[in-house]
């Protein structure tokens, strides 16, 4: 049987809820699963936030920029070890992506070469970025002390992309909830899943309205359809909510079995030579371990890369990845300014995402170290 890098896994709580939708015909773009998703979720990730259940992570992303009035001309510091999803929309609003390179930690956006880039910016265009994006990429969370400190300095908003992130905690703080807004994401391979979904944590009752507001075509409160703004068919159904909720009564016992696999790859890959083990780099970060990743040093492994391993073990019936390609190395966007240092190419040529999930059994870890351990002897 394969082993997948990570499976939605149902609750069977999930029936119960899109059940209650069809019954009551609340099969639209809202409804009470949604509300009550958007409840569950507020109350999961604390500190007063407030949060819109949306399409996509996509989405989410999209309509933060649309919030912080981010517009053609603009620029909006991004990392750049990320997937493309979180530059995209920068590029829907006009606006070009700054890509800013990770620190070798976190595998996150390095904050020493973030402020240099503010201020480069701001030298050549003669103004400051829109925004700064970081991501938690992998679910590791990003060094946001750092990086609120230097954009507080600088009086510039801060969207997280925690779309890999539920669950994680930095300074025992939720990630996606540091910034001016959080983006979530509930795709089919995440922590909890919606079959396709995100959403957009909000700072204030007033942001989520707004954001509710534009993410409904922006139709004016009147009975006629009228239309002052470009709005958006972002919302998220009422039926995909039903799964969310059902996936909320399991988000702790998946977060809890993603980092316990962590510790499975730690006791069986540690003591090899040249495979290193992504885990926290101190006791501030808490990843949820979304996807448990590893390093392969050719140098001390013998010769053998990480794409050796990826095909022995895919030549097992086990599916891994590659680290996402950076961004400022991506054909599409060539043309956009970046900041590097080496690190995220560095990553990509080394990294490996290896199964992670509810699905995955110990025994499936203990075969995939298995496999690892004897291409590498």
């Amino acid at each position: 049987m394969r082993v997948h890098l990570c499976l939605a896994h149902m609750s069977g709580n999930e029936m119960k809820f899109i059940q209650e939708a069809f019954d009551t015909n609340w099969v639209v773009p809202l409804g009470p699963n949604v509300n009550a998703f958007e409840a569950d979720l507020e109350a999961f990730v604390e500190h007063d936030r407030h949060v819109v259940a949306l399409a996509s992570g996509t989405a989410a992303l999209h309509l933060a920029l649309v919030g912080l009035g981010v517009t053609c001309g603009d620029e909006v510091i991004c990392q750049s070890m990320t997937f493309s999803a979180s530059a995209n929309p920068i590029v829907y609003q006009g606006a070009t992506p700054v890509f800013v390179d990770s620190e070798p930690d976190t595998w996150n956006m390095d904050p020493t070469l973030l402020e240099r880039a503010i201020r480069d910016r701001v030298a050549i265009m003669g103004r400051k970025p829109k925004a700064i994006i970081p991501v938690h990429l992998y679910g590791m969370p990003a060094r946001m002390d750092d990086i609120m400190a230097i954009a507080r300095h600088y009086a510039i908003p801060v969207v997280e992309d925690a779309a890999e992130g539920l669950g994680s905690r930095y300074c025992d703080h939720e990630v996606g909830t540091f910034g001016d807004y959080g983006i979530m994401s509930f795709n089919g391979n995440k922590m909890i899943t919606t079959s396709g979904g995100g959403a957009l944590i909000c700072p204030s009752a007033e942001q989520k309205q707004r954001t509710m507001f534009l993410a409904t075509q922006a139709r004016e409160p009147v009975p006629y359809y009228l239309h002052k703004e470009i709005g958006y068919n972002y919302r998220m159904s009422n039926i995909c909510a039903g799964i969310g909720r059902g996936q909320m009564t399991i988000l702790r016992d998946h977060l809890a079995w993603h980092r316990h696999l962590c510790d499975r790859y730690v006791e069986l890959l540690g003591d090899i030579d040249g495979i290193t083990v992504h885990t926290n780099p101190d006791n501030r970060f808490e990843s949820n371990f979304w996807l448990n990743t590893i390093l392969v040093d050719p140098v001390k492994t013998g010769g053998v890369d990480h794409e050796q391993l990826r095909l022995a073990l895919e030549a097992a019936n086990i599916e891994c990845r590659p680290l996402w390609k950076p961004m400022h190395t991506q054909p599409v966007f060539s043309g956009a300014p970046a900041y590097v240092n080496g690190v995220s190419e560095q990553l990509f040529g080394q990294g490996l995402c290896l199964p992670s999930g509810p699905c995955v059994t110990d025994d499936d870890v203990t075969r995939i170290a298995s496999i690892i351990k004897g291409l590498v002897k």
